[in-house]
This record gives structure tokens, C-alpha cells and sequence, in this order.
């Protein structure tokens, strides 16, 4: 099997390379990345040591792509500029150059190169009005999603793709929206063999977290390392609640889905953790206490940025019907996981985190 890897050197195309390149010795892994984003660079040296080849180029530059290879069996697209807050209160250019005509460049070259299509999208397509209509409960440590709902696509299991997108959604979410819609397009009119995987929140070891994108690897480093934290936003109590994926469980639905006969081109999932692998920051911070074995200063800022949402969980209902995958992997074995890698790379990662 051949694997080409767009993002490669980004927290989830790297986890997935290193998953092919173990999962299967015989498998050919090559993994593109521009090295743009903080701590990229630490994985070539695993790279090396499990045979994944590296191309350096941009996807804005449908030139670069030509230096990968050809006849690849699978192309994830895993590249994307991932902050949400890109571009709301300055220059647009880089995400949407990113996101929208570097999805195009791939498309073309999968078109021509490869087998099957998988496209890492987000869940930050579906509109942050809506998400912020959703009827919702206050409890002691969480918002929890009301039974009575009058909106579509929501229930007690969460977000389905039948969820509102029609209203406005960040510059980060509109550009994977026109992706998606790309990838239909190519899907029907040229028979690429294309899904969209439409992805919560996904944490895990090997992520160099910020607070817009990664906060939940971000909040058990700050753990780790003794540094102060924030609950921001929707009254500053830590109560926002997000369902968690280990990249794991994302390697091992590719796996399935890649592998079966009756994929359906141009269907969109929802894939995620599910309202069983749920938290809320106020829950992570006791979680990070007792596996770390630290306490830091939490502060409370009430104000609440333009795109933040109190809830989003991941109903992925529809991605089991079609391939029989569920998540298996919790929330205190996904903060495990990252406390064990801060351990064992306390050197490359204090001056990141610290």
C-alpha cells in the first residue's frame, strides 16, 4: 500500500503516518508538509527512523505536490491552517490560500494519482448561531444538551451532519465548507473516490497545542509545566464541553473505511468522540490534577470571543451505520497518553510549552 499525507508534519498527519508505517511494514508512507506551524520539525527524526519519506513543499503551490511520487493507493488531506480565530481581526490571505485553492491543488492531483480520497475537514463548518441556539442545561461543572430541541441536527447524541450551515461559521470554518463542496464536485464529476470526515476535537500525544487550536493538549502541559491558565468566555466557569478523538481511533476508522468495497463518494461524516468521551474544561482541570499530580492557578475571564460555542459533541451515528467504527478510546486514556509524551520529551517540549 502507498499513503500520501498532505499536513504530514502537523499533529494528525503525523500520528496517522507513523500508524501506516508501523501498522504494515510493507506500507509506503510519504508525508508533505511546509514545516510552517511550531514543533513540526521534531517529527523527521522519527520519520527517519520508521522509513516515512518527507517532501517539503506547500500545497498553495500545485508545482510541490509533483515531487511526491505517483499511484498512491490513499491521499489524506490533512493540511489546513486550523485556528478558528484566523483571520477575524486581521489578513484572511494565508487561510483561505490554505484551505480553499490548497484542497484544490490536492483534488486535481488525486484526480490523477490516487485511488481513494480522504479529506480531513472539521466540524467547524456548522454555523457558530446556531450552535450557540442550541437549547442547553447548566450543571454544576458542564453545559449539557437540553432533550426538548426545535433545531435539526441536534439531539442528547450530539451534532449530526443535518445540522445548520447556512449561517456564518469563522474564515477557518467557511474555507473546509468550500472544500467539502470541491470535494463533491470531483467526486462526481471525474468518479474520485472521496469522503469528508467532518472531525470534533481531536487530542492526543505529539500536539504542540495553543489556546486557539490544541488547548486541550495545551491545558495538561500547562499542568505539567506549572503555568497559569484561563477559563474564558460564556461566564469564565470552564462549563464549554467538546467530545475528544484520539488519533488513534481516527487511524483506525481510516483503516476500515479505506478498506471497504461499498464506500459511498462525496458522503460526508461527522467523526469524533461522542457524548461518552466528552469534557468540559472545568472537568479536564481535575482530571490534569490527578494525573499529573498538579495544581495551577486558574483565572476566569466572562467575555466571550465571537466564535466561540458553548457545546459541540460529535454525533457519529451515521459513519457507524456505514463501517461498523466507534470510537474507543476515553478522555482520561487521551490525557494519559499526552502526560506520558510531555514525560518522555520534556526537552524538545519545555521550551514550546514553557
Amino acid at each position: 500500500m502507498k499513503v500520501l499525507i498532505t499536513g504530514g508534519c502537523g499533529f494528525v498527519g503525523a500520528s496517522l503516518a507513523r500508524q501506516f508505517a508501523t501498522s504494515d511494514t510493507r506500507t509506503t508512507v510519504v508525508a508533505f508538509d511546509n514545516l510552517r506551524r511550531r514543533g513540526s520539525e521534531l517529527n523527521l527524526r522519527s520519520f527517519k527512523d520508521l522509513g516515512i519519506q518527507f517532501v517539503h513543499g506547500d500545497i498553495r503551490n500545485a508545482s510541490d505536490l509533483q515531487s511526491c511520487g505517483t499511484d498512491f493507493d490513499l491521499f489524506i488531506e490533512a493540511s489546513a491552517e486550523p485556528s478558528v480565530h484566523t483571520g477575524m481581526d486581521g489578513d484572511p490571505d494565508y487561510v483561505v490560500q490554505t484551505n480553499l485553492l490548497g484542497t484544490f491543488n490536492c483534488l486535481k492531483y488525486a484526480q490523477r494519482h490516487a485511488a481513494q480520497f480522504i479529506f480531513l475537514s472539521t466540524s467547524r463548518v456548522y454555523s457558530i448561531a446556531a450552535l450557540r441556539e442550541i437549547a442547553l442545561e447548566e450543571q454544576s461543572e458542564r453545559f449539557v444538551i437540553s432533550p426538548e430541541q426545535t433545531l435539526a441536527g441536534v439531539s442528547s447524541r450530539g451534532i449530526s451532519e443535518d445540522f445548520s450551515t447556512s449561517r456564518f461559521r469563522s474564515f477557518y470554518g467557511a474555507t473546509k465548507l468550500g472544500s467539502e463542496y470541491l470535494v463533491q464536485e470531483f467526486a462526481a464529476a471525474y468518479e474520485l473516490d472521496a469522503v469528508i470526515y467532518r472531525c470534533g476535537v481531536i487530542a492526543g500525544p505529539g500536539q504542540f497545542g495553543r489556546t486557539d487550536q490544541g488547548v486541550f493538549t495545551l491545558w495538561v502541559a500547562h499542568h505539567y509545566f506549572g503555568k497559569p491558565l484561563e477559563f474564558t468566555g460564556f461566564g469564565g466557569q470552564g462549563k464549554q464541553v467538546r467530545d475528544l478523538l484520539h488519533p488513534a481511533d481516527l487511524f483506525q476508522l481510516i483503516h476500515k473505511h479505506s478498506r471497504l468495497k461499498d464506500r459511498k463518494a462525496g458522503s460526508v461524516y461527522n467523526v469524533g468522540g461522542g457524548c461518552s468521551h466528552s469534557v468540559s474544561l472545568a472537568e479536564l482541570s481535575a482530571l490534569c490534577r490527578r494525573i499529573v499530580g498538579r495544581t495551577v492557578p486558574i483565572a476566569s475571564r466572562p467575555k466571550t470571543a465571537r466564535v466561540d460555542i458553548p457545546v459541540f459533541i460529535c454525533d457519529y451515528g451515521r459513519v457507524t451505520a456505514d463501517t461498523g467504527w466507534r470510537p474507543s478510546r476515553d478522555v482520561e486514556t487521551i490525557v494519559t497518553d499526552i502526560f506520558q509524551w510531555i514525560q518522555e520529551n520534556e526537552a524538545d517540549l519545555r521550551p514550546i510549552f514553557a
